[in-house]
């Protein structure tokens, strides 16, 4: 059965990352809880339209200051996000140039996560929907330097196609050891970007794993794999996902699902099950 990490030139990458997105005023309360249940892997963006980074900094913090983590324990993964995916509140000069604007953006989420380092740094997604434009460029030879610096272990990319990463992978002098994507079943569960990554050495991370796939969740062939374990649909889905290969984010909000998310590591799936569910909403 997998371990709960994958290590990863000697770093311990969780295969459980908890999410940050999209929980405002409860970041901090809801990541301490994470923190609490038994997650070590982070995943958040310098993006406040979506996130609140400082505030999952405080989480670290008194975790840190009551004695539950170390900072050595803990995976902390953070993006940089370009001007169109924000709103008012930029972490960066808007009219610097790309590679000031990486720069800015990677120290504020060092000061918000209260880190001299961060161990997986993201392109929070292209500027366009096909193909790489000089700005994506620019951002990532800036990624590229802020690694060379030490600051930052590891680097990766969201949000890609699979030409984009092929891209990427073809003129990025540091290629991305992450690539985090929304993952449909219904169009393999990103199968062509997952097979990419699996023939490069690339490490997949699937979100919206749940919330994407309703439709999928619904499927009877699922509740009848889930009856046979006694186990929910939701950790079905999760335990799938791990048992292919990815790093999977949830972003559950109920102290319960956080439980039964990490319990995914008690059972296995067979095979033909998993070949099922990989064909769940197959053309």
């Amino acid at each position: 059965m997998p371990d709960r990490n994958l290590s990863i030139e000697g770093v311990q990458v969780p295969r459980f990352l908890y999410g940050t997105a999209w929980k405002e005023d409860n970041t901090h309360p809801l990541t301490e809880l994470a923190l609490r249940l038994g997650f070590r892997g982070l995943d958040t963006a310098n993006q406040r339209r979506h996130y609140h980074e400082a505030a999952v900094g405080q989480a670290i913090a008194a975790s840190i200051q009551c004695g539950l983590v170390s900072r050595d324990d803990l995976f902390l993964q953070t993006k940089f996000t370009f001007r169109r995916g924000q709103d008012h509140r930029l972490p960066y000069d808007a009219d610097a140039p790309i590679p000031i604007q990486v720069e800015q953006s990677f120290v504020s989420s060092l000061r918000h996560l209260r880190t001299d380092r961060i161990d997986s740094y993201l392109l929070h997604g292209p500027t366009q929907r096909n193909g790489l434009a000089p700005a994506d460029w620019e951002a990532w030879r800036a990624m590229e330097a802020i690694q060379d610096s030490g600051r930052v272990r590891f680097l990766g990319v969201s949000n890609v196609t699979v030409e984009q990463l092929q891209q990427v992978c073809q003129q990025a002098r540091i290629y991305p050891r992450f690539v985090q994507n929304r993952c449909y079943a219904a169009r393999r569960w990103d199968g062509r970007v997952r097979e990419f990554c699996a023939a490069n050495g690339l490490v997949y991370q699937g979100f919206s794993l749940l919330t994407a796939n309703r439709e999928a969740m619904a499927r009877s062939e699922l509740a009848r794999i889930a009856a046979r374990h006694g186990r929910t649909i939701s950790q079905i889905v999760f335990r799938f996902a791990l048992q292919v290969g990815m790093v999977a984010l949830t972003g559950t909000t109920k102290a319960a699902h956080m439980r039964e998310d990490l319990e995914v590591f008690g059972f296995q799936m067979e095979s033909e099950e998993i070949g099922r569910i990989e064909s769940l909403l197959k053309p």
